[in-house]
């Protein structure tokens, strides 16, 4: 049976009560990556539809959410998730060339992770750093005037942290 432990059922809770009754879905972004973190790094349905039922809305209401940030992972991914930003200015400045090269280092496809679980290939709309471009985001952090030995870097960074 999906549940939040008792301490992260205690936090929901507190999320929730910062909003008006019948206003519950305010707290759906929060307690969405809550989820996330806690069961296994990804939203399946019936971990949106237990969301769902602590914040009594349906639960359409909650997969339209997930399924619209890219925040959110609707399918298992690698310990690491490389996600390049593909708008505009990461284009102009060679992000496509990026993500070509990650998907050839990595032996991966856009939306998928490597055999050995470690990385998985997003592409994502702004982040909002377009003067670093191109650029990624790596967990919580910024990878700024990606190159690709920047890349090679990254890679090599991962999996000695991952020994």
């Amino acid at each position: 049976m999906i549940q939040f432990k008792e301490t992260s059922l205690a936090r929901v809770n507190e999320i929730i009560a910062r909003y008006p009754q019948g206003k519950q879905k305010s707290a759906l972004l929060p307690v969405l990556h809550m989820a996330q973190v806690e069961f296994g790094g990804w939203l399946d349905v019936p971990v949106m539809d237990y969301v769902a039922s602590l914040l009594q809305i349906e639960p359409i209401e909650v997969y339209e959410v997930a399924s619209f940030y890219s925040m959110y992972n609707l399918k298992p991914v690698g310990k690491y998730v490389f996600e390049v930003c593909q708008t505009g200015p990461c284009m102009l400045n060679g992000s496509d060339d990026i993500i070509d090269y990650i998907k050839s280092k990595l032996n991966i496809g856009v939306g998928e992770t490597t055999a050995d679980g470690m990385f998985t290939l997003k592409t994502v709309e702004c982040l909002g750093a377009c003067g670093y471009a191109p650029m990624m985001q790596l967990g919580k952090n910024y990878r700024e005037h990606l190159t690709k030995e920047k890349v090679d870097s990254i890679v090599e960074e991962c999996r000695s942290k991952a020994n």
